[in-house]
């Protein structure tokens, strides 16, 4: 697992520490995602890949079984560790969902993307206009004034954004529905480096969509804040996928 935010940091350059453990795993992870390690093919010796990306033996095994957990490889007696069939992958993984953004462009899983979005958030955002406390939307607003205020900060428009979606699961009170910031924060990072002549139009309209949501939390209207949501959602759909 990673941490929540990491994909939206590295688009400004800005990686989370990493030791070799991490690196071996997503060096691996990027390029069975992508294609460049197909699924069913077998990967290179252990020597290979040691020499490959200068780690130890012990450090490459730790790398290969979270891999494995992950339900990207499978290791076999006598054959090597091969590359297993999608139906496999954890999606909700949240390292597996940000390996795809390095991936080629491919609207079809970006659609089922936001399908799994829709059938997540849309309900967390009504348990939140039934549930939220005054810290909750506290705390929303908090992030929201971050988001408004980044100017060209795509960093700060992105956290601050992933941030707002976060705690709208949290009100919830539906710990399950935590699973989708994984997938909003992926879906945000596409988004942020799509068609930059408009990004700043695009962040203009998220925050509007933004602060109608917690408004509509804060009124306690389940309904609108879920038609507000789903704007915002109908908003990087377009982006995205006319960009795909």
């Amino acid at each position: 697992m990673i941490e929540a935010g990491s994909l939206i940091r590295s688009l400004s350059g800005r990686h989370a520490a990493r030791n070799f453990h991490t690196f071996v795993i997503n060096e691996i992870g990027r390029a069975i995602i992508s294609g460049e390690f197909p699924v069913g093919s077998v990967l290179a010796s252990d020597a290979v890949m040691m020499e490959t990306y200068g780690v130890s033996r012990t450090v490459l095994r730790e790398a290969l079984k979270t891999l494995e957990a992950k339900g990207l490889v499978e290791a076999r007696p006598k054959v090597g560790t091969r590359v297993s069939p999608k139906s496999r992958w954890n999606f909700f993984d949240s390292q597996v969902l940000a390996w795809h953004f390095h991936a080629p462009a491919d609207p079809v899983f970006y659609s089922n993307l936001f399908a799994v979005r829709a059938a997540l958030e849309l309900p967390a955002v009504e348990g939140a206009a039934r549930h939220r406390t005054a810290e909750d939307v506290r705390i929303m607003k908090y992030w929201l004034h971050q988001a408004a205020t980044a100017g060209d900060s795509v960093e700060q428009f992105g956290l601050a954004s992933l941030e707002i979606h976060g705690q709208i699961a949290e009100a919830s009170q539906n710990t399950l529905l935590r699973g989708v910031v994984g997938v909003v924060e992926l879906l945000l990072a596409l988004a942020l480096t799509r068609q930059p002549e408009t990004l700043q139009a695009y962040c203009a309209q998220s925050i509007e969509n933004l602060e109608a949501v917690i408004q509509a939390i804060e009124a306690g209207k389940a309904d609108a804040a879920r038609d507000h949501l789903a704007a915002g959602i109908e908003l990087d759909h377009k982006r995205i996928l006319d960009g795909a």
